[in-house]
């Protein structure tokens, strides 16, 4: 089956030659720190002449530990979110968590994003498909590349047909993940467009009271999946991410990311000379 390109948010295409940007800070922590971030992708964004989609989330609802940082919640992180559109004129994605979340979520931003471990949750995935945002659905852990066209069709059965998946690693035994590239070719012959999650898949989940990471790998896992196909990239950034209240052992700093993104962009851009645009369901 043919993967359809479709516009995940305004100006943000999936499926085309360029290699769209999910990004920003795995939480809100606060209004300053959300908008720096935001700006430094905006600017990066503009000089690299890539399309971006600001992430940020009001709320981390899966923590490890009661006592781990969730965010500002709701109504707070959406006054922010819409703080970083009235500044940088950025697209919005952010999680929802819960059902009735969606409709005010949808008011707000351009992609609702359903979190891994909820991605088989019938009536989430159907009210944030029924918001008419596109809908961003992260593979859970213990999904196969393969079962997540049943999630898609969920959120397809209401007529939305603006859906992506994000590939974020799958279990490995205890206490890690591993990226299996063939997932991105197994998922677009199912007509799925794919988004490569750069920084949750370097986590090392549970095994104490907050999730570990191998941030070192994020640079040749990245250029792998442009390499297999991926259909846009999504990363985590932070300012200074050792201080980081979640994912501090992910996140990027900015400079690494730009640097990161300078390069994966070149790669896609050389490998579509070299190659063309690729079959549907491989590069």
């Amino acid at each position: 089956m043919s993967a359809a390109s479709f516009e995940l948010a305004p100006g943000v295409s999936l499926g085309g030659d360029a290699l769209p940007v999910v990004a920003g800070p795995c939480a809100i922590e606060s209004e300053e720190t959300t908008l720096e971030v935001a700006r430094f992708l905006a600017e990066t964004a503009a000089r690299l002449g890539i399309a971006a989609v600001f992430k940020a989330s009001f709320d981390k609802a899966n923590r490890s530990s009661v006592e781990s940082y969730r965010g500002p919640g709701l109504e707070e992180g959406l006054r922010v979110l819409a703080k970083v559109r009235a500044a940088t004129g950025l697209p919005l994605l952010t999680d929802v968590h819960l059902p009735e979340q969606c409709a005010a979520v949808a008011e707000v931003c351009d992609v609702l994003q359903v979190p891994a471990f909820l991605c088989r949750q019938t009536d989430l995935i159907l009210a944030a498909a029924r918001t008419g945002r596109a809908v961003n659905l992260k593979k859970g852990q213990f999904m196969a590349p393969e079962d997540m066209r049943l999630a898609v069709d969920k959120a397809r059965s209401t007529g939305n047909e603006r859906v992506s998946v994000t590939e974020r690693g799958t279990s490995f035994g205890y206490n890690n993940l591993v990226v299996d590239m063939r997932s991105f070719a197994m998922m677009q012959r199912h007509g799925i467009r794919v988004i490569y999650d750069v920084t949750h898949s370097l986590q090392l989940p549970g095994g104490g009271e907050q999730t570990g990471g191998l941030r070192h790998f994020a640079e040749p896992l990245a250029r792998a999946a442009v390499a297999a196909g991926a259909d846009g990239l999504y990363l985590e950034i932070h300012p200074r991410p050792e201080a980081a209240l979640s994912d501090a052992t992910t996140q990027l700093d900015p400079p690494r990311a730009a640097r990161l993104l300078a390069e994966l962009v070149a790669l896609r851009s050389a490998l579509r000379s070299a190659l063309g645009s690729p079959p549907e369901g491989g590069a």
